[in-house]
């Protein structure tokens, strides 16, 4: 029942209240939408401790909702290792994984917005983001590397564009959903789909940064003659 207080825990039951806490504290994200909404009294009523013990963990209300973030995201690192299926190409990889990324922002929007907003030093979040699921993205565009499907170079640039592009869908989704998008994640698939093929396209044409003048003669060659050179 809200409200009231628990027997105390047993020795050795802090890590268990610990979770307890994060769980309440997701669910008040979740249900609310708003950051603004979570209080540490709140989750305390919810949780049915007294807030000293909430903050026996966490420093302050800021502390708190950076842990949930931040386990977030170790999720949506497990997100895209379940997304990923070694039968198919590493191309078709990088694109599963971009939706991946898509879905679970659209499914945990307020965490999203609070992963991604902008921070005055890194945190725990920031490291999650660059070890989890940024890491296994960066894998994969070694993969496609190695293939041949995209020129060997340095990879980070590359993947910090291509999850700029995942951010950007995911956001505008999130943002705005009354814009006429027709199905969400076909036009997600489509935007993910256009910048994973369009680094291969950019390596045929063979240049670090062709101007639309030189893709459309590129285009125009392939057209007239069936080759691309």
């Amino acid at each position: 029942m809200i409200g009231s207080h628990r027997p105390r825990s047993p020795r050795g039951s802090g890590a268990r209240l610990r979770e307890e806490i994060l769980r309440a504290t997701a669910d008040l994200l979740a249900r609310t939408g708003a950051a603004e909404a979570v209080s540490i009294r709140a989750v305390s009523e919810l949780v049915g401790v007294s807030a000293p013990s909430i903050y026996r963990h966490f420093a302050d209300k800021d502390e708190l909702i950076e842990a949930v973030v931040a386990q977030v995201f170790e999720d949506l690192a497990e997100a895209l290792r379940t997304a990923t299926d070694p039968a198919s190409s590493p191309m078709t990889q990088l694109r599963d994984q971009g939706m991946a990324y898509v879905r679970f922002a659209l499914a945990h929007p307020e965490q999203y917005r609070l992963a991604t907003a902008a921070t005055k030093s890194g945190g725990a979040v920031d490291q999650v983001l660059t070890s989890g699921a940024f890491q296994h993205f960066a894998a994969t565009v070694h993969k496609c590397m190695d293939e041949g499907t995209m020129a060997p170079r340095d990879p980070l640039p590359v993947v910090l564009e291509l999850w700029s592009v995942a951010h950007g869908i995911a956001s505008l989704l999130i943002a705005k959903p009354y814009l006429p998008w027709g199905d969400a994640e076909a036009a997600a698939s489509r935007v993910m789909g256009a910048a994973c093929i369009g680094y291969s396209v950019l390596d045929l044409i063979g240049e670090d940064l062709p101007t639309p003048e030189a893709v459309t003669a590129w285009l125009g060659r392939l057209r007239h003659h069936g080759s691309p050179t």
